[in-house]
């Protein structure tokens, strides 16, 4: 599985499009399961957890700093949210064997060494650094050394931060890593994506790059299709109506399927670099211009602006001949509208 993703990503040139489940399950293993059936069918190729647990988060401690200030979480205690949003431990298996019956690659964010130690027993086949996490470079150590491929986030990065945690991974061999333009807003204005970010981090630290979007809608990550993003991930929700921390942002199947149709159309339509023409743009080029005599002409007459024309259809010699040809001589008697050839002056 971990060389099944490792090609998706670092190999295909298909946009690796992932749902991230996140707290989407409310509390609910049966919702958790059908919402991995619902990706499936939305067109996704990968669902992602989060594991981690509230004292793995946080501390159980109700203090001012300890209180959620400029969000949609606003006056919330770190330690409660992360508690009403955790997936349990003991459910990633079946999350997990349900992903694998689907045809799903599934992974997970892990925010401590103690949950890598537990998705490793789950042989996870990839891992993914959440934005807040990019600064912890102990942790991104412990991971890097496992030699699977990393995705990591970068919403709160500055590029130095983006830098030393490369450069963690790379000092331990680990070359298969994809960083991830993202917005820590939750949501996420539309103005604040700054996609051509996108262009400037592939050239700028070498990695394949994508997006982790927390917007509403569909238009940021169609954009960043354009911007050269070769992974989309995105919040996914059964029903707006469960409720949730995330529910807000997150996209609907109907929603993200039509994410997905978009996206896949993007990628048709961005193409590749090709100048030559195929047959079709070939037999498009009659519909181009050519030289033509405007006037009857007799044999000896002298070719003049006031006796060749360039039109359409392209049946004579191409417009840029136009001026090589003035002052020649025609060869014989010719009509109003005959294409001008080479057999036609000397």
């Amino acid at each position: 599985m971990a060389e099944d993703i490792k090609s998706k990503i670092f190999g295909e040139e298909k946009v690796f499009i992932i749902a991230e489940l996140s707290a989407n399950h409310n509390q609910n293993l049966n919702v958790a399961l059908e919402t991995v059936k619902a990706a499936k069918k939305a067109g996704a190729d990968a669902i992602k957890l989060q594991t981690y647990t509230p004292d793995t988060m946080t501390l159980n401690v109700d203090k001012e700093e300890f209180r959620i200030k400029g969000t949609i979480w606003d006056g919330r205690n770190l330690y409660e949210l992360y508690k009403e949003a955790y997936t349990p431990w003991e459910w990633h298996q079946e999350i997990m064997k349900q992903a694998e019956m689907e045809g799903l690659i599934c992974f997970s964010s892990p925010f401590d060494k103690t949950s890598v130690d537990f998705l490793e027993t789950l042989n996870v086949p990839a891992y993914k650094i959440a934005s807040f996490e990019i600064t912890d470079l102990p942790l991104i150590d412990y991971i890097s050394k496992l030699n699977k491929p990393m995705i990591i986030s970068t919403g709160i990065a500055t590029d130095k931060d983006i830098e030393k945690a490369l450069k963690v991974c790379r000092d331990n061999g680990l070359q298969d890593i994809a960083l991830l333009k993202c917005t820590s807003a939750y949501p996420a204005k539309v103005e604040d994506a700054n996609l051509i970010m996108i262009e400037d981090m592939k050239k700028k630290f070498n990695t394949i790059v994508g997006l982790s979007d927390h917007s509403l809608g569909i238009t940021v990550p169609l954009m960043s299709v354009a911007f050269g993003a070769r992974i989309i991930e995105k919040h996914f929700i059964l029903d707006r109506n469960l409720g949730g921390p995330d529910a807000a942002f997150s996209l609907t199947p109907e929603e993200f399927k039509d994410m997905v149709d978009h996206v896949r159309e993007a990628e048709k339509a961005i193409g590749k670099v090709d100048y030559s023409l195929d047959d079709k743009k070939k037999a498009s080029r009659v519909f181009s211009r050519s030289i033509f005599i405007s006037a009857n002409v007799k044999k000896g007459d002298t070719i003049t602006e006031d006796n060749i024309i360039i039109r359409r259809p392209n049946v004579g010699l191409p417009p840029e001949k136009y001026y090589e040809v003035l002052g020649k001589t025609f060869t014989a008697d010719f009509e109003f509208g005959v294409a001008l050839t080479e057999k036609c002056f000397q």
